[in-house]
């Protein structure tokens, strides 16, 4: 049986998995205690004799046996999802989620082990338990997502801007140079040519042109510094 089929089978055997609240005005509050009896059954005893053979049957894909399973024992499962998660939808998907593993896992169900309800109980609980978990875990991601990125945000606009006023900062150092190391300085650093390639550009000597760049140099990162 797929969820969906799931969902279907447990909608109509019951208008709503949380009815136990209109329920509780004409019947009063059941008890979520597994030795509890559901209305309409006289003792816990007959209660978990008519589960225990209600799994049997779901075990051999039984979905009559199914529905009237979910009809004995719904409100309690969803009163406990609720009591732990508080949020309405969250609960009737942890309600659903734990009737989809009763339908695959009744034949895992061991009479040595405890009661029917007990068992059901027991797997009601870790499931509610184990989406509040799931939901937290989720929260914490994309609270760190949000920080990361406001954090790569910032600093993607911080190198922008550093990048930016370096730039600008060179521009206005090259113009403290001479215009023949102003030259010189942008086919080398500029232009990409090598001190050779820059003298026969220029037309000059090749130990001119090593002398003339080191002096544009040394004046451009003096006065980086200072800026």
């Amino acid at each position: 049986m797929t969820t969906a089929q799931l969902g279907r089978l447990c909608w109509n055997a019951m208008d709503n998995p949380h009815a136990s609240e209109t329920a509780e005005t004409a019947a009063g509050p059941a008890s979520d205690a597994p030795g509890a009896a559901e209305p309409g059954v006289a003792t816990a005893q007959e209660l978990n004799a008519q589960l225990g053979a209600l799994l049997g049957q779901i075990a051999d894909g039984d979905r009559a046996a199914f529905a009237d399973f979910y009809r004995l024992t719904s409100r309690r499962v969803f009163g406990m999802a609720r009591r732990i998660l508080v949020d309405l939808e969250l609960s009737e998907d942890a309600t659903q989620e734990v009737f989809l593993q009763v339908w695959q896992n009744a034949a895992s169900f061991n009479t040595a082990a405890g009661s029917p309800l007990a068992w059901l109980m027991t797997i009601a609980h870790r499931r509610a338990v184990d989406k509040v978990r799931s939901v937290q875990a989720a929260t914490d991601r994309e609270a760190r997502y949000g920080a990361d990125s406001q954090e790569i945000d910032h600093d993607s606009v911080s190198d922008e801007v550093g990048s930016r006023l370096e730039a600008e900062a060179v521009v206005r150092c090259l113009k403290t140079l001479t215009e023949t190391q102003q030259e010189s300085v942008r086919l080398a650093y500029y232009g990409g040519l090598s001190y050779r390639e820059v003298a026969e550009q220029l037309n000059s000597a090749l130990p001119t042109i090593k002398s003339r760049i080191r002096d544009g140099l040394i004046r451009l990162k003096t006065c980086l510094e200072v800026s």
